[in-house]
């Protein structure tokens, strides 16, 4: 399957899909935050949407939050490693994510191309997996795969917006039952919260820390090293290694206080 940039088109693909909830089914609403999860054809791979409403927070600080992998590393307690490998045009980039599970399910990470755009007043980031021949699967983690995961803002007024996040990602492995019912009922809400709290501790954070620097925002300000797209493939789902921990027992599972992450 031949590698693409996402266009105009996959963006408003992406915007239709969190903004029509027919076929979504609703797993959690409470606190101003909604999940949505819509089963596919596989029992392993979840289509989970979400939806924060955050109303102290401008759209654009929203947008700056979700790209800055400098305060990231601040917020985002479960994250082990995060880092730009390179980017292949003014709006988009690959990168490396590893993120810690609770034991003693392994450590899984990911390699994704991203992509971003402002579309009128609203900010879309979307990604998927590719396969960087640098950055082979670990020894210690396991390779997920991220058929679809991205971000859609949209403001509500001056100094208010609204957040959606759409994952589909395979975790390649059997989880148990459990997992998969409690990212939807606890880790998931929990996710969202602890990125509004994270925006509205950022504007702060981001005046003592190089406060006009936003490549995100400013092309020119991008120092990561161009890399061709045809060194890149499809990271396809069969080609990594299947783990079971389907028996892992809720029990023996050592969790953390902020065992959730979106990537």
């Amino acid at each position: 399957m031949p590698l693409q940039i996402p266009d105009d088109s996959a963006f408003s693909a992406f915007k239709e899909q969190c903004e029509n909830h027919e076929g979504w089914i609703i797993r959690y609403n409470k606190g101003g935050v909604t999940v949505w999860c819509r089963d596919e054809d596989s029992e392993t791979v979840q289509k989970l949407k979400m939806k924060i409403i955050c109303k102290d927070v401008t759209a654009e600080t929203l947008y700056d939050v979700l790209h800055d992998t400098s305060y990231r590393k601040k917020w985002d307690t479960n994250m082990i490693d995060t880092f730009d490998i390179g980017r292949l045009t003014v709006n988009a980039d690959v990168g490396y994510y590893s993120w810690r599970c609770p034991s003693p399910l392994k450590n899984r990470d990911f390699v994704t191309m991203r992509s971003w755009l402002p579309l009128g007043t609203d900010y879309l980031i979307i990604n998927y997996s590719v396969k960087h021949p640098q950055y082979p699967p670990k020894k210690d983690y396991v390779r997920a795969v991220s058929l679809l995961t991205g971000y859609l803002i949209q403001p509500n007024g001056e100094n208010s917006c609204s957040l959606f996040y759409l994952t589909q990602v395979d975790p390649k492995g059997s989880l148990p039952k459990w997992v998969v019912n409690k990212v939807s009922q606890f880790v998931a809400p929990k996710a969202m919260k602890r990125i509004y709290k994270a925006c509205q501790k950022y504007p702060e954070w981001k005046r003592k820390h190089n406060p006009n620097l936003k490549p995100w925002m400013y092309p020119e300000q991008n120092t990561l090293p161009c890399i061709s797209l045809a060194d890149l493939t499809l990271q396809r789902a069969d080609s990594l290694e299947n783990i079971d921990e389907s028996s892992l027992s809720e029990e023996k599972c050592q969790h953390s206080d902020d065992e959730e992450v979106l990537s």
